[in-house]
């Protein structure tokens, strides 16, 4: 019987993987040698495993002669799994074959030099003591010095990659690879004790990465790009995107002993694009409980090149965080590179809040000299300052220069924009933000006088009964609102929020309806650039 349920599960993998319909398919039974079937795989081969069985080893995957993808699944009809593009969940997990390590080592990891392996509809589960990754591709250590030996076109796709729930898993899936893509996947119960842990993490990779409609959930880190001096001299991960995630800590591990920091930090990153991502839940803790940071780093003295640039945020919900984002322009007392080029657009954020959630409630930080950072078409409603700045001295602060500040929905709360050594509003922006363009804002709660001309000073209960429903957190803008129009640009000031409600609807809900094709790893797809 179990020969004639492949038999028809391969046929209807020929109809799926098109091109590579006449490839060979390696069934590997209940107690078979996983690793001889991937030791034989030739490219566009397809490895069934058989659902509900368990396959401990440490798996390799090895180096092939050409450009087709080995694709490795769960030997289950596709009407059992999520459909292209939806993503995996625990529920659903039970229903696949379960690669499991017996040891400290990953239960999957990828060869020097290996390239177009495709994991799909897969349960990987925690290593033995979770000391570190579940799934290693590429090589995050020293044996990897030069590009040509790095992994590469390596795909993730619809797989549920946990640890346990009262156990340490440090890491899921380490990408120091080339031109990966981690897909529809849930990855969980990724914590640990006095040291940080990661849902998804790389630092020795060139990129490009996609990242796009997992569930992300960690305690230090849940995606992060450095941390560790890349092995490959002046390597800077490049072309990332991260797309449609659920980005999330339970709060049920707040006051435990996992050690908690951030939803996503970028300290080694070039060219990346974040959008469309859901972003909650983050507390004071190991650090003060800012949830997005992009703050270079020469982690160990090694790497003075580190750097983060180009970084668009764009289009995303941050909610129930100490504190919303933090942008540093180089490390010290290591040297790295500047942070420059980074653009906050249409984004939400609400429920920052220090008597809930720890932290000081602040919508950004900035430290240090980053360039050319944008802040345009966001409402952010935190019970902090709008924007804090620090770095140099009183005589001589640090200095961001080309800031702009347009056409964003804030509350101004005590502080506002406010410099170290300097007071609120007019003379922190002069002295930190030089030539800074400060318009088209709506500043509840703050006063003209302090602040450039061309921004409205509402009070806080006026500009909330601009929403249709703060109290349900629906803040779309009234029909009647006078915000509709007043953005420099002739636009809504603020977000987008009803289309931010159905990224949340989309990323919470993964239905049917609103599912996206999974793109492969073709990474940086543009979206129009928003304006004034």
């Amino acid at each position: 019987m179990l020969s004639l349920r492949i038999g028809f599960v391969a046929s209807a993998l020929a109809l799926t993987i098109g091109a590579e319909a006449t490839a060979g398919t390696i069934t590997v039974p209940s107690g078979g040698d996983l690793q001889s079937a991937l030791d034989r795989a030739q490219p566009g081969d397809t490895i069934l495993l058989q659902a509900g069985t368990t396959y401990v080893g440490n798996f390799t995957l090895g180096v092939k002669d050409g450009a087709s993808y080995i694709t490795i699944r769960s030997a289950i009809l596709d009407a059992r799994l999520p459909a292209s593009g939806v993503r995996m969940t625990p529920t659903l997990g039970a229903n696949l074959a379960r690669l499991q390590s017996p040891n400290l080592d990953p239960a999957v990891k990828t060869a020097a030099g290996a390239h177009h392996w495709r994991l799909l509809a897969l349960e990987v589960a925690a290593v033995a003591d979770g000391v570190g990754d579940i799934i290693r591709l590429g090589d995050g250590s020293s044996e990897q010095r030069s590009l040509d030996v790095v992994a590469h076109d390596l795909v993730v796709d619809r797989c549920y990659v946990h640890g346990t729930p009262d156990g340490v898993q440090k890491r899921g899936i380490a990408i120091n690879s080339a031109s990966t893509s981690i897909l529809n996947s849930w990855i969980s119960n990724i914590k640990a004790v006095d040291q940080d842990s990661q849902a998804v993490a790389g630092w020795n990779g060139p990129g490009p990465f996609l990242v796009e409609n997992n569930y992300l959930e960690a305690a230090g880190e849940n995606f992060l790009l450095g941390g560790a001096d890349p092995s490959i001299s002046g390597l800077v991960p490049t072309g990332v995107t991260f797309r449609g995630n659920w980005v999330v800590k339970p709060t049920a591990w707040r006051g435990g002993r996992w050690q908690v920091k951030n939803l996503l930090e970028l300290k080694n990153a070039r060219g990346v694009v974040i959008e469309d991502n859901l972003f909650e839940n983050n507390w004071q803790a190991a650090q003060s409980g800012y949830a997005i940071l992009f703050t270079p780093r020469n982690q160990d003295g090694g790497s003075p090149w580190a750097t983060v640039s180009d970084v668009t945020f764009r289009s995303n919900i941050v909610r129930h965080v100490a504190a919303a984002i933090n942008i540093l322009g180089h490390d010290s007392p290591n040297p790295s590179g500047p942070a420059s080029g980074i653009t906050i657009a249409g984004n939400l954020v609400y429920d920052v809040n220090p008597q809930t959630w720890g932290g000081d409630g602040t919508f950004l930080q900035i430290g240090d000299s980053p360039a050319n950072v944008v802040v345009v078409h966001n409402t952010a409603l935190q019970s902090g300052s709008i924007v804090t700045v620090y770095g140099g001295t009183a005589s001589a602060p640090a200095q961001v220069v080309g800031f702009v500040f347009r056409s964003n929905l804030v509350l101004h709360n005590t502080y506002g924009i406010k410099g170290d050594s300097h007071a609120v509003g007019n003379s922190t922006i002069s002295a930190y933000f030089p030539g800074a363009d400060v318009s088209g804002n709506v500043i509840a709660g703050g006063q003209a006088s302090l602040y450039p001309a061309g921004n409205m000073f509402p009070s806080v209960a006026q500009m909330y009964a601009q929403f249709v429903s703060p109290a349900s957190n629906n803040y779309q803008l009234l029909s009647s609102s006078a915000y509709l129009s007043i953005a420099t640009d002739g636009s809504v000031v603020g977000a987008d929020a009803p289309s931010l409600r159905a990224t949340v609807a989309r990323v919470m809900d993964n239905g049917e309806a609103g599912r996206r094709p999974a793109t492969g790893p073709v990474v940086g797809t543009a979206k129009p650039k928003i304006g004034g």
